[in-house]
């Protein structure tokens, strides 16, 4: 439910800026701007680089997660100097511009849409929990890894508690000076939803974004390949690479089969997947005991319940999502990948 939502939020913060901003795409043309990506890499990178800049060095520490900062300068948001400062152009700064008040603006539909009173009971339940986090964790999930695992934070992200993490530069004061009480709520959603993420990664032989969106959705008698990023919710591009990782460990085989490939659970498959999901069952009885989360669970459940949801997703005619299939479900993880970080890994 944090996923979908989160998700939900992503699409319809996307889509207003792909609508606004003059960009450009491989498959929908356009020449006037950078290359288009989603909200992540505003997250990770664009809201750290001020009129003044920003040392590679302290990006990172900034962000509390990787960007990709190669693809960043490649798609024309950033340049960086001989001395190291990482400085927006004329086009990463109207990007910028068009990003900052897009957190406000798609909130404020949402408490339209579902009743103030919900997103305000959903943030005071999502701020309870992410209150009591030990580790400090950053503004959007991290692009995911090797074998898609989530944890592809700073040092100074996941591994240090906030009581024993050292102020290691004016940069880190400043990120921590600055953590408002009043995050986005795709922030909130993001370092919940990551935390929930390395818990169950630290215990699982697979990453997340792999077992809530592959593995839940195979069987033992065979599904075709092509049918997965309509039941996954997933692009094929992200779907290539887990099924590389499931392969890799023999948990699927993939045949042909009257000319479609069909993928299909080994014993050892059957046997993750069952693992999996009494794993995630284990987790959220032990954030009961911890947190005590009814009061998000009621609250994921009333926005992802509501059918308000979806219409949000409705893409302008000039998006990108407009002339391609739409999928029946949204990700049960989303898959932020180097590619631009949208959550689907379009």
């Amino acid at each position: 439910m944090l996923s979908q939502i989160l998700v939900a939020f992503t699409i319809e913060f996307d889509n207003e800026f792909e609508h606004r901003m003059p960009h450009r795409t491989t498959d929908h043309g356009g020449t006037a701007g950078p290359w288009l990506v989603s909200l992540a890499m505003y997250s990770n990178c664009m809201q750290f680089v001020g009129e003044d800049g920003v040392h590679a060095s302290e990006l990172e520490n900034l962000a509390r997660t990787k960007t990709n900062l190669n693809g960043m300068k490649r798609w024309g948001y950033i340049v960086v100097g001989l001395d190291g400062i990482i400085r927006a152009t004329a086009k990463g700064k109207m990007a910028r511009d068009q990003w900052r008040p897009l957190f406000d603006e798609i909130e404020k539909r949402w408490q339209k849409r579902f009743g103030s009173d919900a997103i305000a009971r959903l943030r005071d339940s999502l701020r309870a929990v992410t209150g009591r986090i030990d580790i400090e964790l950053p503004d959007c999930l991290p692009i995911l890894g090797y074998g898609l695992y989530s944890k592809n934070l700073s040092d100074s992200g996941s591994d240090r508690s906030r009581r024993s993490r050292p102020q290691k530069t004016a940069g880190c004061m400043r990120a921590r000076k600055d953590r408002r009480e009043d995050l986005p709520l795709s922030a909130l959603l993001s370092r919940v939803l990551l935390a929930f993420a390395i818990e169950f990664e630290r215990e699982s032989d697979l990453s997340l974004a792999i077992a809530a969106n592959l593995l839940r959705v195979l069987n033992e008698k065979g599904m075709p390949v092509r049918d997965l990023p309509l039941v996954t919710g997933v692009s094929k591009e992200s779907l290539s690479m887990a099924m590389g990782v499931l392969e890799k460990k023999h948990i699927v085989i993939v045949e042909s089969h009257n000319r479609a490939k069909i993928v299909r659970l080994t014993r050892k498959g059957q046997e993750l997947q069952d693992a999996s999901g009494a794993l995630i069952g284990a987790i959220e009885r032990r954030w009961q005991s911890r947190f005590g989360t009814d009061n998000l669970r009621e609250s994921l459940e009333r926005l992802v319940n509501d059918p308000e949801l979806k219409s949000g997703l409705e893409p302008y005619p000039d998006n990108w999502r407009a002339s391609v299939r739409k999928p029946e479900t949204l990700p049960h993880y989303p898959m932020v990948l180097h590619r631009g970080g949208f959550p689907d890994g379009s």
